[in-house]
């Protein structure tokens, strides 16, 4: 029971990512839907990397001089930032012509994916450790899958109007959580420490920021209307902000 339970809270968290996907059913504009869920959606994301991963990252990263810590958490991030830039280069150039949403949200995808697994290896250490923290864990993670879902499901679907393969990519980010899980499992629980994992938290900070500030919110920002653009970019951060001072 001890060994099951850790992979249960990994999995809920990485289901809550299916509850983002939920949102492709609301009925209404279809412009101010797409729009105002991408702006929450980046608000949400670049909140995670500053409030939660990066902070996160500076307790873990250990080293005798704080600058060294500071040096080594910035140029974590930078290759965080740069790790997209790759991604966008080995996606397939067709679907730059097919549609830039649907890109938006395979780019998404892939990045959430690589978000995922070294939080299921986090949250299965720590769960497996205490498994008070680990429930306190999953819950927080859960809370941000739902936006993160949101990113994925809404572009994929209103580029394709297929219902199934936005659910479909939506479950398979989230799946990701328990595959880090069984990996922490099977390999890596002996090998992983603080530091890796801190190392690997500012990268997705970078990745994450990356993904919010250069591909949803100007993509957002590019529908009428801007003011509603901003103010559901503030309610993501402060929605995740409030979730962080709670948990």
């Amino acid at each position: 029971m001890k060994e099951i339970l850790p992979f249960l809270l990994c999995l809920i968290a990485g289901l809550s990512t299916l509850l983002g996907s939920l949102f492709i059913f609301i009925k209404g504009n279809k412009n101010n839907i797409i729009k105002c869920a991408l702006a929450f959606a980046s608000g949400v994301m670049f909140s995670v990397s500053i409030f939660d991963l990066i902070p996160e990252s500076l307790t873990m990263i250990q080293d005798t001089s704080k600058n060294r810590i500071f040096l080594n958490e910035t140029l974590f991030i930078i290759m965080g930032l740069i790790i997209p830039l790759f991604i966008d280069k080995i996606l397939p150039k067709k679907l730059n012509k097919q549609n830039k949403l649907y890109k938006l949200g395979i780019f998404t995808m892939i990045a959430i994916i690589i978000h995922n697994i070294p939080e299921g290896i986090a949250t299965y250490i720590s769960s497996e450790t205490n498994i008070k923290l680990g429930i306190s864990i999953t819950i927080a993670i859960a809370m941000h899958n739902i936006p993160e879902g949101i990113s994925i499901a809404m572009p994929v679907y209103y580029a394709t109007k297929n219902k199934k393969k936005a659910i479909g990519l939506t479950f398979i980010s989230g799946m990701s959580e328990p595959f880090g899980a069984l990996l922490a499992f099977l390999f890596l629980k002996p090998i992983v420490n603080d530091t890796i994992l801190g190392a690997l938290f500012a990268m997705i900070a970078g990745i994450m920021t990356y993904i919010a500030i250069i591909e949803l919110l100007p993509e957002a920002l590019q529908y009428k209307e801007k003011k509603k653009t901003i103010i559901s970019f503030l309610i993501g951060i402060l929605f995740m902000y409030v979730n962080h001072m709670l948990s």
